[in-house]
C-alpha cells in the first residue's frame, strides 16, 4: 500500500505558567491510501494534539513542535508556512471536530458554508458550487437538500449538523480526513448512523481517515488499523484484529477490559486504576508503569522500545523482551476476546 502520511519522531510541547508540558514525546506512525487508522486512548493521552499538529491548528502562542517530521506526500508540514498550510487545509486535509454546533457559523446558511471551500479551493462558479453543495448534502444523507441548503445550523438536529460538518470536510475530496471524536456529542443511535455514514463515504470517495476516539467499541466498527496512545506516546499499533484478538500492552488490556458488553453486570465494569502521568515531569521509564500490575523493575528505569510482534503489529512493553517473564492477559481481556470471536469472525463486524 502507498503511504500518504508519515509522522516521524514527533515531539510537541506547551509552554505554561507551571512549566513546559511535553505533550507528545516521540510519536511515529504511517497512514496509507484508502485506510482508516484509529488513534485511541484516554483523555490527555495526546490524540488530538497529534492530529491537530498535522493540520497545524495548535495555538501559536504557547505550543511548539520541538522535533520530528510530518511528511505529507513528501512535504514536511512541521516546517510549512501558514500560507502553505492554508492551501492544504480543507483541500488536501480536512477535519471533523467533536461538537458540530461550534464548527458551524450560526449566522450563515449551511449551503453557503459548504460552498466556501468549493469557491476558495476548487475555483467553481457560484452556480457550480451551489449544485455541488446540494449534491454533498444528499451524499451525507440529508433529505430535501434543496430546501436544507437555505437553512441555518439551529434548524438542524445534532446528528444532522454533524452530517453538514462532514459535507463541508468532504467538499474538496480531501486525501486525508481527520475525525476528532465526531460522535462524542451525539446519542448512541445517531452515533451508529454517523459511523455507518463515514464507512459508506470512505468506499465512495476513497479517502484516508484518521479517526480519534477514546471508545474502543467505535474502533472495532470503523478501523483497519489501531494506534493506542498513552502519556504522549504510541504504546501499541496493529491491525484491528491484532489489537482486539492479540493485544500485548497492559494498557491495551485495560482498555479492552473496560469495554462494556451486553453480558456486563453493573458491578463488573472494570476501570484502570490510577491517573495518567504528569507530563510537566514525564517519567523516565514506561509512563504506564505506576498503573501497571505487571510492571517490571526496568519499567521504572527505562522507556521500552517498540517490540515487533508481526510485520504489522508492534508494542512498547518490556514484557515482550526475550528475557521477560511470560505473562498472560488477565481473565477479563480473555473473556472479551472470546466474546468477539463468538459474535463474529472480526471485531469490525460486532457492531453491525
Amino acid at each position: 500500500m502507498e503511504k500518504i502520511l508519515e509522522v516521524k519522531d514527533l515531539h510537541i510541547s506547551f509552554h505554561t505558567f507551571a512549566g513546559e508540558v511535553k505533550a507528545i514525546r516521540g510519536v511515529n506512525f504511517d497512514l496509507y491510501k484508502g485506510e482508516t487508522l484509529a488513534i485511541v486512548g484516554e483523555s490527555g493521552s495526546g490524540k488530538s494534539v497529534t492530529t491537530k499538529s498535522i493540520m497545524r491548528l495548535l495555538p501559536e502562542h504557547n505550543s511548539e513542535i520541538k522535533g520530528g517530521q510530518i511528511l505529507f506526500e513528501g512535504k514536511d508540514l512541521a516546517k510549512a508556512s501558514e500560507k502553505e498550510m492554508q492551501k492544504i487545509r480543507g483541500k488536501d486535509i480536512s477535519m471533523i471536530f467533536q461538537d458540530p454546533m461550534t464548527s458551524l457559523n450560526p449566522t450563515m446558511t449551511v449551503g453557503k458554508q459548504i460552498m466556501e471551500p468549493l469557491l476558495k479551493h476548487q475555483k467553481l462558479s457560484k452556480a457550480e458550487a451551489k449544485q455541488r453543495a446540494i449534491e454533498l448534502l444528499k451524499l451525507v444523507g440529508i433529505p430535501k437538500p434543496e430546501i436544507r441548503f437555505k437553512q441555518y445550523p439551529h434548524q438542524f438536529s445534532g446528528g444532522m449538523r454533524q452530517r453538514v460538518v462532514i459535507a463541508i470536510a468532504l467538499a474538496c475530496n480531501p486525501k486525508i480526513l481527520i475525525a476528532d471524536e465526531p460522535t462524542t456529542a451525539l446519542d448512541v443511535t445517531i452515533q451508529a448512523q454517523i459511523l455507518d455514514l463515514m464507512k459508506d463515504l470512505q468506499k465512495k470517495i476513497d479517502t484516508s481517515i484518521i479517526f480519534i476516539t477514546h471508545d474502543l467499541g467505535v474502533v472495532a466498527n470503523v478501523a483497519d488499523r489501531v494506534a493506542v496512545m498513552y502519556g504522549g506516546r504510541i504504546v501499541e499499533i496493529g491491525t484491528v484484529d491484532e489489537i482486539f484478538y492479540n493485544p500485548k500492552h497492559p494498557y491495551t488490556w485495560g482498555l479492552i477490559s473496560s469495554m462494556p458488553s451486553l453480558d456486563t453486570k453493573d458491578d463488573e465494569l472494570y476501570a484502570i486504576p490510577g491517573s495518567p502521568p504528569d507530563l510537566l515531569e514525564p517519567p523516565k521509564g514506561d509512563a504506564f508503569a505506576p498503573r501497571n500490575e505487571y510492571a517490571l523493575k526496568i519499567d521504572l528505569e527505562k522507556q521500552p522500545p517498540m517490540f515487533k510482534v508481526s510485520d504489522t503489529h508492534y508494542a512498547a512493553t518490556w514484557l515482550l523482551h526475550p528475557d521477560a517473564p511470560k505473562v498472560e492477559p488477565p481473565e477479563a481481556v480473555k473473556k472479551r476476546m472470546q466474546q468477539f470471536k463468538a459474535n463474529s469472525t472480526s471485531p469490525k463486524k460486532e457492531g453491525n
